[in-house]
């Protein structure tokens, strides 16, 4: 499946990690409550180690029939997948739902992203380690500006090397750091098109980018419908399912 997508955000990461007990969903839901403030748009992700729906539910029994999607559709909406999927692999769907700030993940402490630790725990990718008790609106304040300056998006995992960096794991060691900006990235210079394939990012150049973008505008402005009246600072995909592209020498 190819997909292309016109966005105006990149959704930027910071994971939450700590052993049990030690205040990892309350800092989420500061972290949250002041990004909100801020005017951001916020997802949250936590890693669940064990199922959370409710053996007997109506969504349960689909689930145990054999459905690989189950949808409930109300006042809210949520999505229950029968299988597992990694963390890039719901980053990226998760994208592609809502034009999100900030995600902020709880958990999945051995993750390529930035990361606050509220225990021992500490890796490359840690930029503070907090004590949940000792934390008051001040230092929420520092921390949260901490994160607008170090946290980044999605990896391309490209390692195309365009940044200077060997691999784009190295690249997001020196983001969170503080040593480089994560506009270093070739990909991420690129916000207003990026192309998946089945959830992969594909790096274009700048001639590239302006030639899809342009073409696909142009073909939509063409088009006729109540949707298509106002596209101005919307998200556009376009999505290529099945067939097969010739290469050209």
């Amino acid at each position: 499946m190819y997909r292309y997508f016109f966005v105006g955000v990149i959704m930027e990461i910071i994971s939450v990690v700590g052993t049990k007990d030690t205040g990892k969903t309350t800092l989420v839901v500061k972290i949250v409550k002041e990004f909100v403030n801020r005017g951001f748009k916020v997802g949250t992700i936590k890693h669940m180690h064990e199922s959370f729906d409710v053996e007997g539910r109506d969504t349960w029994k689909h689930k145990e029939a054999g459905a690989e999607l189950v949808i409930g559709s109300g006042d809210e909406t949520f999505f229950l997948i029968n299988q597992r999927l990694d963390i890039e692999n719901v980053l990226t769907r998760s994208e592609c739902l809502l034009n999100l700030d900030f995600m902020v993940i709880e958990g999945f402490k051995y993750s390529n992203y930035a990361k606050i630790s509220v225990s021992d725990f500490e890796d490359e990718f840690t930029i503070a380690k907090v004590k949940i008790e000792e934390i008051d609106n001040k230092g929420l304040k520092k921390l949260v500006d901490l994160i607008e300056e170090r946290a980044y998006g999605i990896l391309p995992y490209m390692d195309c090397k365009d940044c200077g960096f060997e691999s784009c794991r190295d690249m997001a060691k020196a983001v969170a750091r503080g040593e480089v900006k994560e506009n270093v990235c070739v990909m991420k210079k690129m916000k207003d098109i990026q192309l998946k394939i089945d959830g992969s990012p594909i790096p274009m150049n700048p001639f590239v980018q302006t030639f899809v973008k342009n073409t696909t505008l142009g073909m939509i402005s063409s088009l006729r419908g109540e949707a298509l009246k106002d596209f101005e600072g919307k998200k556009i995909e376009l999505l290529i399912t099945g067939g097969s592209i010739e290469k050209t020498y």
